[in-house]
C-alpha cells in the first residue's frame, strides 16, 4: 500500500501500535507495543479508521464533488425579516439597559467573590450580569421539577417567586399536561410495561448500582449483552457502552484524537462534541450548518497543508437545536473521495430516523460500515440514560484500553441496561416498527400544522425535534407560560444556546402521542400564535 507523507514523514498506512514512525530521520519507538509518547495521561490514538481509506495522497488533481448528485438541502431555515430582527435585538438591549438600572439601585441576592486577591475570578463578569439581570427575568420558564414519568403526558410541580425569580417556592399542588418537551421519541419512558418490567426486575437482581467502573468491578452479564445487541441493531462489527450520554463524546474523544488531528466540525454541533475536541487537544476548523461545499473548501485546503496525521469530519444525526437532519450521503461521499474519516454523533437521530430506527445511516440509505465512528445515547429514543460508540472490533478495542468513560466512569446502573435492551428487542416486533411509523406520521402532522398557521419552524420534515421561531426573549417566556397554563409542558431557548434575535420554542415529538393530544396542543399553540403575533413566516 502506499506511504502517506505528512508533516515531512513517512508513516505505512498501517495502524498497527507495533510500527514505528520515521521523521526526518529521527524514529518514534513503541516500547511493548505503545507509543513512548505520553503527557497528562493523554496516550496519542491513530485507531479512528473503520476500514475507510487512511488520508494521504495528492488530491490537487481530483475535480471538485458535483454535488448536484446527492442530497445537500441543509434544513429549512427561514430568514426573519430585517424589521424583526432589529426589534429583537433593540428588545434584549433594552433589557440589557434595564438590568444595569437594576444594578445600579438594588444590591442581588447572591454570593459575591471576597478575599481573591491572587486568583483569577470565579465568575466571567458578564455571565454574572447576564444570569442574574437577563436570564433571572424568564427563570420560570426553566428547570421546572416534575414527578412523574416523562411520558405523553407529564406532571410538573407548580411553583411560585416572591422575590422576581431570584428563588422559588412550591405552592403544593401540581398540573398535569401534555408532554412537548422531553425526548421521549418511540414512547418507551413509560411507567408500566416490558420495558419498566426489565428494569424493576435488573433493580432487583443487580441493585441499581455497580459502584465501580467498567474496567474494575463494574461489568454484569447485561453490560455484555446491551453491547452485542447494539452492534447487532447497528449492522456493525462491535460497540461499548457507556453510563452518561454526554461523557460519551466528552470523554470518548480524547481517546480517539489528539495534538496532529484536525476535526472539521459543524457549527451547530453539541457541546459534549466541542468540550470533547477541547479535552483532545485536536485543531478544529468549523463549517458553515449543513454547508458541504463549504466543507469540501476546508478539507482540500487541510489536506494541502500536508501537516495533519488525520482529518476528521464531526458531526451530528439530528441537531437537536434546529431540527435538521444531515445530509450523510454526501458527507460520506466527501470523506471517501479524500481519504477523511467521519464521526457520527446519533444522539437525537438513532431509533428517530430510518425506516428500522437505525438512525440518520438508515435514513440515508448509508452503509453503517462507511461511518468510522457511530456514536449514539439511549437518553432519547430508548427512554433510558447513557450512551455508545460503535464500529469495528478494532476501534472497540482502543476505546476500550485508551477511552477515559471505560476506565474511569461509573459504570451504567443494570436497570438501564436493562431498559435499553427491552426497547432494542421490542424495535424488532411489528409493535416496534408500529412506533417508528407513528412517530413519522406524528411529526409530520405536526409540522404540518404549524406551517398552516403560518409561524418560522426550522430542520426537516423528517425529524422530531420542532423549533418555532418566536425570535425575543420576552415572547419565548411568554408563550411558555401560557401553554402551561393550558397543560401543554414545552421547552422555550435563547442566548447563549441559540444566537441573540433566535429565541424559539422547542417541541419534541413522540410515538406515545395521540392524534387528539396533537390536536388539542396545536389549538393551544394556534391560541397563543395569534394572541402573541408570532405569524411571522413569509410564504403563507
Amino acid at each position: 500500500m502506499a506511504a502517506v507523507v505528512m508533516r515531512g514523514c513517512v508513516r505505512s498506512s498501517d495502524t498497527e501500535l507495533t510500527k514505528t514512525q520515521e521523521c526526518n530521520g529521527n524514529e518514534e519507538k513503541t516500547v511493548n507495543g505503545k507509543i513512548n509518547s505520553r503527557k497528562n495521561g493523554y496516550v496519542k490514538a491513530t485507531n479512528l479508521n473503520n476500514g475507510a481509506v487512511k488520508m494521504g495522497g495528492n488530491y490537487a488533481g481530483l475535480q471538485p464533488m458535483d454535488w448536484s448528485q446527492y442530497d445537500t438541502f441543509p434544513g429549512d431555515f427561514e430568514k426573519c425579516s430585517l424589521v424583526t430582527a432589529v426589534l429583537a435585538h433593540l428588545g434584549l438591549y433594552l433589557l440589557m439597559f434595564l438590568g444595569f438600572i437594576n444594578k445600579l439601585l438594588f444590591t442581588p441576592k447572591v454570593a459575591t467573590e471576597r478575599n481573591r486577591e491572587g486568583y483569577a475570578p470565579l465568575y466571567n463578569s458578564f455571565d454574572q450580569f447576564f444570569s442574574r439581570y437577563l436570564y433571572r427575568r424568564v427563570r420560570h420558564c426553566f428547570n421546572r421539577p416534575i414527578c412523574s414519568t416523562p411520558a405523553a403526558e407529564v406532571t410538573i410541580k407548580e411553583r411560585y417567586t416572591d422575590d422576581y425569580n431570584w428563588t422559588f417556592k412550591f405552592t403544593g399542588t401540581e398540573r398535569r399536561c401534555i408532554n412537548l418537551g422531553s425526548y421521549n421519541y418511540l414512547g418507551f419512558a413509560e411507567p408500566t410495561g416490558p420495558c419498566a418490567d426489565a428494569a424493576a426486575e435488573a433493580a432487583r437482581r443487580y441493585g441499581l448500582a455497580l459502584a465501580s467502573p467498567r474496567a474494575e468491578l463494574g461489568s454484569c452479564a447485561l453490560h455484555k449483552e446491551l453491547e452485542e445487541t447494539t452492534a447487532r441493531f447497528l449492522g456493525v462489527e462491535a460497540a461499548i457502552v457507556f453510563g452518561m450520554g454526554f461523557a460519551t463524546n466528552a470523554l470518548g474523544l480524547p481517546g480517539l484524537l489528539g495534538p496532529g488531528t484536525l476535526a472539521l466540525s459543524d457549527e451547530n454541533n453539541h457541546a459534549s462534541l466541542i468540550l470533547g475536541l477541547r479535552l483532545a487537544r485536536a485543531a478544529v476548523r468549523v463549517f458553515r450548518h449543513n454547508d458541504l461545499p463549504h466543507l469540501e473548501r476546508l478539507a482540500r485546503a487541510a489536506i494541502a497543508e500536508r501537516r495533519w496525521t488525520k482529518i476528521v469530519i464531526v458531526v451530528e444525526g439530528v441537531y437537536s437545536m434546529e431540527g435538521s437532519i444531515v445530509p450523510l450521503a454526501g458527507v460520506v461521499e466527501l470523506k471517501r473521495r479524500l481519504g477523511l474519516q467521519l464521526y457520527l454523533d446519533e444522539a437525537h437521530s438513532v431509533g428517530a430516523l430510518g425506516a428500522r430506527a437505525r438512525g440518520a445511516a438508515d435514513h440515508c440509505g448509508v452503509a453503517p460500515g462507511d461511518v468510522d465512528v457511530l456514536m449514539g445515547t439511549f437518553t432519547k429514543s430508548f427512554g433510558a440514560a447513557g450512551g455508545y460508540i460503535a464500529g469495528s472490533a478494532k476501534l472497540i478495542r482502543w476505546i476500550r484500553a485508551y477511552g477515559h468513560a471505560h476506565t474511569y466512569a461509573h459504570a451504567m446502573s443494570p436497570p438501564v441496561a436493562a431498559q435499553v435492551l427491552a426497547a432494542m428487542r421490542a424495535l424488532r416486533t411489528p409493535a416496534g416498527l408500529r412506533r417508528v411509523r407513528t412517530l413519522r406520521d406524528n411529526t409530520h402532522y405536526f409540522r404540518r400544522r404549524l406551517r398552516e398557521m403560518g409561524v418560522v419552524t426550522y430542520g426537516h420534515n423528517d425529524s422530531p425535534v420542532v423549533p418555532m421561531l418566536v425570535y425575543t426573549f420576552s415572547s419565548m417566556a411568554a408563550v411558555v407560560e401560557r401553554l402551561t397554563q393550558q397543560g401543554i409542558a414545552t421547552v422555550g431557548v435563547g442566548f447563549p444556546a441559540t444566537p441573540l434575535y433566535k429565541a424559539r420554542i422547542r417541541f419534541c415529538l413522540s410515538a406515545a402521542h395521540s392524534r387528539e393530544q396533537l390536536d388539542a396542543c396545536l389549538a393551544a399553540i394556534q391560541e397563543v400564535v395569534e394572541e402573541l403575533g408570532l405569524q411571522y413566516s413569509r410564504r403563507r
